[in-house]
């Protein structure tokens, strides 16, 4: 029934009669032609029209899953980039907390719950935290570890995310509790519009997604079309959330340099060093986290395609 599979397989594939049954137990080598996937039905079996229908949707699906360039040849040159981008992506997220954690505890003196100034130092470092260490790893793992599972990969994808919700609440109620002790008005600055814009962006990220790919996951065969028709929005979204988050962030640390340093600011003093050099990271995963999503396939998954039941 499918060119390029033996004939063993097709008989034993003509006899299934549930579709998505036949589709997790066999593993179907596409052939592309301008980047559309070509799937021939052969007189022998004569499959039904929703048969074929149902399998090319299936495979679509897949084809958004990878993404895949079909004339990306894997050689050495793709092997370093793939690997490059991984690493510092990887180094970059984690550099951001560290130097804000390390920022907050040596120049602004820690933090204590009591006292309100040194509550807000919870808000940059939660922040940071959640939105971009958090969230980027979870973009990150998402589109590189196609090795495993796609069900595995999409509980840690939910998992950072998840983890990252007390960290975003809890810096927001730092920030919030500190402002009315000191008697600071909240949501007048583009920071904090940015803010609010993000989190709710983020939290219908999250209740999109986790609805769309995992509770849909209980009627799969019946929702598979809608999955599969939400995966490029939620990506989208997924990095414009990620993209804001960023903006937010060095919007906030320029208007705390301003307050905090004033005039020393332009003195290029240490902290002012430190705070620039926060945000400097921070544009440079604007750059690479989206290009690590572009290039989301792993050498390994290049040219074949195993459809799997998720």
């Amino acid at each position: 029934m499918l060119d390029g599979v033996d004939s063993p397989t097709r008989a034993n594939y003509s006899n299934k009669q549930d579709v998505s049954r036949s589709v997790s137990t066999l593993s179907l080598i596409q052939h592309h032609h301008r980047g559309t996937t070509l799937l021939s039905c052969t007189p022998r079996n004569k499959p039904t029209r929703n048969y074929c229908a149902t399998i090319q949707d299936h495979l679509r699906e897949q084809r958004l899953r990878y993404d895949d360039d079909d004339d990306r040849v894997w050689n050495c040159g793709a092997w370093f980039e793939y690997i490059l981008v991984v690493v510092v992506s990887s180094i970059l997220l984690i550099a951001a907390s560290v130097l804000t954690i390390f920022w907050t505890i040596y120049y602004r003196k820690g933090f204590n719950m009591d006292d309100p100034k040194l509550q807000f130092n919870l808000h940059p470092v939660l922040m940071i935290g959640g939105y971009v260490t958090l969230s980027g790893f979870s973009i990150l793992l998402y589109r590189i570890c196609r090795c495993c599972s796609h069900l595995i990969v999409k509980l840690c994808h939910t998992f950072f995310h998840a983890c990252s919700i007390p960290c975003i609440v809890i810096g927001f109620m730092a920030v919030w509790d500190s402002h009315n002790q000191q008697q600071i008005p909240n949501f007048y600055s583009l920071h904090s519009w940015l803010g609010m814009i993000t989190m709710g962006l983020f939290a219908l990220q999250f209740v999109l997604g986790f609805f769309s790919f995992l509770i849909l996951l209980c009627c799969e065969n019946a929702t598979y079309k809608f999955r599969s028709t939400m995966v490029p929005i939620h990506a989208s979204f997924g990095v414009a959330t990620f993209m804001l988050a960023i903006a937010t962030a060095v919007t906030g640390l320029t208007q705390k340099a301003h307050f905090e340093l004033g005039e020393n600011y332009s003195q290029t003093i240490e902290e002012g060093i430190i705070m620039n050099s926060i945000g400097v990271i921070l544009a440079g995963l604007g750059i690479i986290i989206p290009f690590a999503v572009r290039r989301s396939n792993s050498p390994a998954n290049c040219k074949v395609y195993v459809t799997e039941r998720i």
